[in-house]
């Protein structure tokens, strides 16, 4: 259990404070995270690592000279947004371009990848590197599904070391990909996580059980076993990761991480040593600059996994390389830096925002604060519900990023109407704020969605029916271009388009508008519940799919209940505007 927090809902950026106050001679906080302390003398490319809080030392923790040059960093267990990726990545960029290095996520994949367009467009070359090292998360036949746990480690040093031995951008992204195809992790869990202010843990495992296939986001594993002694544990672990060995590296030297989930003590993982080691060598492998201990954690998770990267000359150069940050040090580093001008206390002001926009559109634009309004408040008290709902297959995050995403829209929303803005302003300004606070897969389709709604609508006038009719659309058709789910796949498009079609089908046919609003909420209701009998197709439930059968997919279920609860907002249009 997390004893000591503040506001839960501050945690992360408390502790992100705490951690560059402390390793203040090699860190400096961002907007979105940390970049080392200094910058290198010449310019070299930047690897810049990246993913929610709760998994110290990564990410923050092995910033430094041989190793990261920043680390993006959203709230717990949640991708951080685009604008950190982008803002964290402005302040390490040198002039030789940048890689974002990450775990095979889906809020991950599409936020460091739109902040890597955000930088191609300023003439800032950016590539991204996904780690899939875990082999329980998906059969051999589709590794590019699987996800990234312990293995970030490696691939991460191994890409630090290579850019910072003066490597270009193309190099190093090779490298980075190499290691990667040759890691391969294994893990199980004892007992789950819990969230600052939570009262009980992400799962439960059975008395004497173990769940062997763990994620790091407090996902339970992939099926349960019996706890079984340390010499069969280590056998089972040693088993599965040597029966993927890359072709042609079945023997050979071998970097090894033993790596504890947050509360496994130190003396147990060397029990557990005590039986890896040998075995590893009686398959032929000699051990290189092994490492045990804790490098990627789950919060307070007791578990561990076993992680081996089959090295070739390359490999075993940069991983064996010098490094020094506030959690990993290694040899003797004697890199130069250049003296760094310290612009953390300057304050850049912008320009006041200039909104066009008419007094009708103003109206309405009272509305769309009441709707959020009403979002926001309906989120707070669901979001242990949501939670909970999200924790039976996933990670347990999702009630807290939608309660910090609508929040933060609300706040955005509600300066943007002050300052003079319409619908489409403050919904604009609502979305950006979304999709930058709540992170995650569901925060970023969220604030794209909503500044579609606001962009059909305009700042000119009332919407009339068919304007929010084509609004819904463009919301529902943001959301399906940036995630590329489908009906059936067990996400929030699976409530979403049958709210949009109803909806759509009803205004074309001169349905009253709260009449065909109530109508679709319905329908998407109904749509959401019947996402119980279904199996996850993408996102981290996927790994879980047997789990997730029986409980309503989360996203879903909150996207219905948002759509009920701002109906009588968004159809309070005067009647002329319906005419």
């Amino acid at each position: 259990m997390t004893r000591i927090f503040n506001d839960p809902a501050d945690f992360a950026d408390e502790a992100l404070a705490g951690f560059c106050d402390a390793h203040s001679d090699l860190v400096r906080q961002v907007e979105g995270g940390a970049v080392r302390r200094h910058r290198p003398a010449t310019p070299k490319v930047a690897v810049i690592t990246g993913g929610g809080s709760g998994h110290y030392p990564a990410f923050a923790g092995i910033i430094g000279p041989g190793f990261a040059d920043g680390a993006v960093v959203g709230n717990i267990f949640t991708s951080p947004s685009t604008q950190q990726a982008y803002s964290v990545a402005k302040a390490a960029e040198s002039g030789a371009g940048v890689v974002f290095t990450y775990g095979n996520y889906a809020g991950d994949v599409l936020n460091f990848g739109m902040a890597s367009e955000r930088l191609a467009a300023e003439g800032i070359r950016a590539e991204n590197v996904l780690v899939t090292d875990d082999i329980a998360s998906a059969p051999v036949g589709e590794a590019e599904k699987r996800r990234g746990i312990a293995g970030d480690f490696v691939v991460f040093k191994v890409m630090g070391a290579a850019a910072e031995a003066g490597l270009d951008l193309d190099s190093v992204v090779r490298v980075g990909r190499k290691a990667n195809s040759h890691t391969k992790t294994i893990g199980t869990a004892f007992s789950g996580c819990t969230f600052p202010g939570a009262e009980q843990p992400l799962f439960r495992l059975p008395e004497g059980h173990m769940g062997l296939g763990l994620g790091i986001h407090g996902e339970p594993g992939l099926f349960d076993t019996e706890l079984p002694t340390a010499v069969e544990l280590g056998r089972e672990l040693v088993e599965r990761v040597l029966a993927e060995a890359p072709a042609g590296y079945e023997g050979g030297r071998v970097a090894v991480i033993l790596n504890g989930l947050g509360s496994t003590k130190h003396e147990e993982l060397f029990v557990l040593w005590r039986t890896v080691a040998p075995l590893l060598r009686e398959a032929g492998h000699t051990l290189v600059m092994p490492e045990v201990g804790e490098l990627v954690t789950s919060l307070d998770m007791a578990g561990v996994s076993l992680t081996l990267t089959w090295l070739d000359d390359e490999l075993e150069q940069y991983w064996t390389a010098p490094a020094l940050t506030p959690a990993f040090r290694r040899g003797t580093v004697g890199f130069d830096v250049a003296s760094f001008e310290d612009t953390s206390a300057e304050v850049v002001q912008a320009d006041a925002a200039d909104y066009s926009s008419t007094a009708e559109s103003r109206e309405y634009a009272v509305q769309c604060l009441s709707a959020l309004e009403a979002t926001a408040a309906l989120l707070r008290s669901s979001e242990s519900m949501l939670g909970d709902m999200d924790a039976i297959a996933g990670d347990g995050d999702h009630g807290r990023g939608m309660v910090r995403g609508s929040a933060a829209a609300l706040e955005a929303a509600a300066a943007a109407f002050s300052a003079g803005a319409g619908a489409d302003s403050v919904l604009i300004a609502g979305g950006d704020a979304w999709a930058d606070k709540a992170g995650g897969t569901s925060g970023v389709l969220w604030g794209a969605g909503l500044r579609a709604f606001g962009e059909r609508l305009g700042d000119a006038e009332t919407p009339t029916p068919d304007d929010l009719a084509a609004a819904v659309r463009a919301f529902a058709d943001r959301i399906t271009s940036l995630g590329k789910a489908e009906i059936g796949d067990k996400t929030m498009v699976d409530s979403l388009l049958p709210f949009a079609s109803s909806f759509t089908s009803a205004v074309a046919t001169g349905t009253l508008l709260a009449e065909a609003w109530a109508s679709a909420a319905a329908v998407s209701a109904d749509a959401a519940a019947a996402t119980a009998d279904l199996r996850p197709l993408k996102g981290r439930a996927r790994p879980l799919a047997e789990k997730s059968i029986g409980t309503p997919d989360p996203g879903a279920t909150s996207l219905a209940m948002v759509f009920a609860a701002v109906g009588p907002h968004f159809t309070a249009v005067p009647v002329s505007a319906t005419l």
